[in-house]
């Protein structure tokens, strides 16, 4: 066994096969299992039938130039948040793009890179309500009858709960089905975050039927987040190409971009 192998071997050499069967196992990319997450536009946007574009592609595009060894499968495929978040955590996924450090996720994704950008919550309101919001005092002030509707699954719930004394409706897990139910006063607001607030009103028609109140109420930094499992190079790597499009102001520039 051990003869007929190198005999093979110096034939395979002499042809000058060896060093094209080493450099194409180098060019074999890392594949980085992830998904689409639904309604978090910006980040993710149906554009047309089977393709998937928005904010998060555009920076996972960015990172396979930069390093070509690495490859994101799986983002043009749609999973519910919930879901999406439950597969990293599980191993099924390797990683997902923009999301929000809570405490609760600490514990269960590793967080890496620089910031992606920041967002920043708005209430949104009727546009015949002349509602005036300037802190959380104010919202609470409301009563138990101004519910506030926000994303299933989306850190927004998770930060008027530790607010407190406001009540608030998180059955609905999409941006469409929360402004529905706001024009239809199943709520008096909608928390929800920027960027893309306006955009999201002109493609759902409801720019005159909804305003955005100008109050930024919170602020957070998104970020990849990562499987535990993930190998520690795969994840060093994909920081690394991170922080050089953060150094480039790319990453800036991708977020003005869909603003």
């Amino acid at each position: 066994m051990s003869g007929w192998y190198s005999g093979w071997k110096w034939l395979l050499a002499a042809a000058g096969w060896i060093p094209l069967l080493a450099a194409a196992q180098a060019q074999t990319p890392i594949l980085l299992r992830t998904a689409a997450q639904e309604g978090t536009e910006p980040k993710f946007i149906h554009e047309g039938k089977d393709r998937v574009g928005g904010l998060c592609i555009d920076i996972m595009r960015a990172v396979e130039q930069l390093d070509p060894g690495l490859r994101f499968v799986g983002d043009q495929r749609w999973k519910p948040l919930i879901r999406a978040y439950s597969e990293v955590e599980a191993g099924i996924e390797d990683v997902q793009c923009a999301v929000q450090r809570t405490a609760d996720r600490e514990k269960r994704f590793n967080f890496f890179g620089p910031a992606l950008y920041t967002i920043e919550y708005h209430f949104l309101v009727r546009s015949n309500d002349n509602i005036t919001i300037h802190n959380w005092d104010d919202v609470r002030k409301l009563g138990p009858n101004a519910t506030v509707l926000v994303n299933r699954g989306f850190a927004a719930g998770d930060i008027l709960i530790a607010m407190g004394g406001i009540e608030v409706d998180a059955s609905s897990t999409s941006q469409e089905l929360n402004l529905q139910k706001l024009v239809a006063g199943r709520g008096r607001l909608y928390f929800h975050r920027g960027p893309g607030l306006q955009k999201l009103l002109v493609r759902t028609g409801n720019v005159d039927k909804v305003k955005i109140l100008p109050q930024v109420m919170y602020s957070a930094k998104l970020y990849f987040a990562a499987s535990k499992q993930l190998d520690s190079k795969t994840v060093e790597r994909v920081s690394s190409a991170l922080f050089t499009l953060e150094k480039k102001g790319e990453l800036d520039r991708l977020m003005k971009k869909w603003d």
